[in-house]
């Protein structure tokens, strides 16, 4: 005969014995007139979920002030006041994050509390948040969509493990499971999601065409296979489709980052990047791999990579002497594994399915922006020198989607050189796939994926520059980049446009002699690919 409660795991959860669930913690506050009870309950709760919950207001917020702290608070008043009245505890980590989201955007648009709360009011944080008209990217609505309708054990399972990055133990003592049946649960998991993907994409699809794509899409990257040649024109040409197609290429690796921008969307990448788990141990796709050795972490199917991308290269990538000269042929040979990689690429070298169609920038543009002076014109190379602080305009990390900019003393590194478009567009030469985007996260600049002018966000990655040097997004263009102050690694932000001399202001740099450009340092990897210059010298 089975046991009423299943064995418990071999290691609790943070907070609380491993016997008690959040759901066990929860009963009591459903009208228990043990008031003593419903404080352990309450207690062993925040013991929990209160820490991740004041991270993520401090992303949210873009402040470690004690706003975050009454913010936490009050999301974790409103979720326990939710239990009470019978809403269930099982995965109670991302309601809770987005009750703290949802907090900070209804704080930010009540102008009696931002008056008294001045860190609501920051073009990084709540302020953006308020500013924001969906909370679910475009190219995640499958995947929230599919996410929500899991069973909230499923739900539980799936955001410890791929978002947390924590071992099965813990969403096992947080549902009150034994690990080997948890671990089960989690593979049946990961199989609903991908299905409920591809359920929406069918439910959602905005044309005949779209539907009858589905399997046509969903079969080859489920299996590894190649896409018919119909299917990948079809990708090229709707947007829609090639969201759906990157989508579901992350159930080839780490699920992490597709879930917590599904769920959260703001300030998603940042909250990924502050857990511990991924900081000790890396994603879960990296440390046990995956059933297939096939499966590549980081969310890409191979087949994707394969799709047209139409990029448009600057000119001095192009020219195969320039670059070449003086180089031996294994040097060569590593330098054009790297542009190719760079021209094809977003997200740390994967292929945008999503944007396929995106990437060219808008080149059909017959002159420059008005009022814009400084820079050269399509495609020059320079760097970008901030005028108050003397350093220059880099990517923090790697070149991929959703890496920050920062500000760096001026040096040949590749993550430093940028071309200025005839249509607005600053894109990076370290992968001319992405742009400089500044409305991408919270008022924190980025890279993002270069888009047409006359797409949906176009103006995200379009400025104009003044002839003060002032960078202005299209978007709201009294605002203005510029460094969070004048130190090294500052991180650039979008302020409030305010006309006078300083770290608002940015200058063209001219860039040393090719040969001294050649260098691909990656500053903050410690294993960076060097190429070797016929000199001896390295780059």
């Amino acid at each position: 005969m089975p046991t009423p409660h299943p064995p418990r795991p071999p290691y609790p959860p943070p907070g609380g014995d491993p016997g008690e669930s959040d759901e066990s913690l929860a009963a009591p506050l459903r009208g228990s007139p043990e008031g003593g009870v419903a404080a352990h309950s309450v207690a062993l709760l925040m013991a929990r979920h209160y820490e991740p919950a004041h991270d993520y207001a401090v992303i949210c917020l873009a402040s470690s002030e004690q706003v975050a702290a009454m913010v936490t608070g009050t999301a974790l008043h409103r979720t326990l006041n939710r239990l009470a009245f019978g809403e269930s505890a099982v995965a109670l980590r991302p309601a809770l994050l987005v009750t703290v989201r949802d907090t900070i955007r209804e704080w930010s648009g009540d102008d009696r509390i931002s008056a008294v709360l001045p860190a609501l009011q920051k073009p990084a944080g709540g302020r953006g948040l308020r500013a924001a008209t969906s909370m679910t990217p475009e190219n995640r609505t499958l995947a929230e969509r599919a996410f929500q309708a899991l069973p909230a054990a499923s739900r539980c399972l799936l955001w410890h493990v791929e978002v947390e990055a924590e071992p099965i133990s813990v969403p096992a003592g947080l549902l009150g499971m034994d690990t080997d049946l948890a671990s089960a649960a989690l593979e049946q998991a990961r199989a609903a999601f991908r299905e409920g993907c591809v359920l929406a994409h069918r439910e959602l699809a905005p044309t005949h065409d779209c539907r009858f794509y589905n399997r046509l899409l969903d079969v080859p990257i489920r299996r590894g296979g190649a896409l018919l040649p119909d299917v990948e024109q079809h990708l090229a040409e709707c947007r829609y489709c090639r969201h759906a197609a990157e989508q579901l290429s992350h159930f080839e690796g780490s699920l992490g980052p597709l879930i917590a921008e599904a769920v959260l969307g703001w300030g998603a990448r940042r909250y990924l990047d502050s857990r511990p788990g991924r900081a000790s141990h890396g994603t879960r796709g990296a440390r046990s791999g995956r059933r297939g050795g096939g499966r590549r972490d980081g969310g890409r199917h191979g087949l994707l990579s394969r799709l047209p991308v139409p990029v448009r290269v600057p000119q001095t990538l192009r020219s195969s002497r320039a670059l070449l000269s003086g180089i031996g042929a294994l040097s060569a040979a590593v330098l054009v594994t790297v542009l190719i990689i760079s021209a094809s690429s977003y997200d740390g070298g994967e292929a945008d399915p999503a944007g396929s169609g995106s990437a060219a920038g808008g080149g059909g543009s017959a002159s420059a922006p008005p009022g814009t002076a400084g820079l050269p014109a399509a495609q020059g190379v320079t760097r970008l020198r901030n005028a108050g602080a003397d350093l220059c305009l880099d990517i923090r990390g790697l070149p991929k989607e959703g890496s920050g900019a920062k500000l760096a003393q001026c040096s040949t590194v590749w993550t430093q050189q940028w071309t200025y478009e005839d249509d607005g567009l600053l894109r990076s030469v370290a992968d001319p796939g992405l742009c400089l985007d500044s409305h991408k996260d919270a008022g924190v600049v980025v890279l993002g994926t270069c888009a047409d002018e006359d797409a949906e966000r176009g103006d995200d990655v379009r400025y104009d520059l003044t002839v003060q040097g002032e960078l202005l997004p299209r978007w709201d263009e009294q605002l203005a980049i510029a460094p969070a102050d004048d130190d090294p690694d500052a991180d650039i932000v979008v302020k409030v446009r305010d006309r006078t001399a300083g770290i608002q202001r940015w200058q063209p740099d001219p860039l040393p002699t090719a040969s001294d450009s050649l260098s691909i340092e990656e500053q903050d990897d410690p294993a960076a690919r060097r190429v070797t210059l016929s000199d001896g010298r390295t780059a």
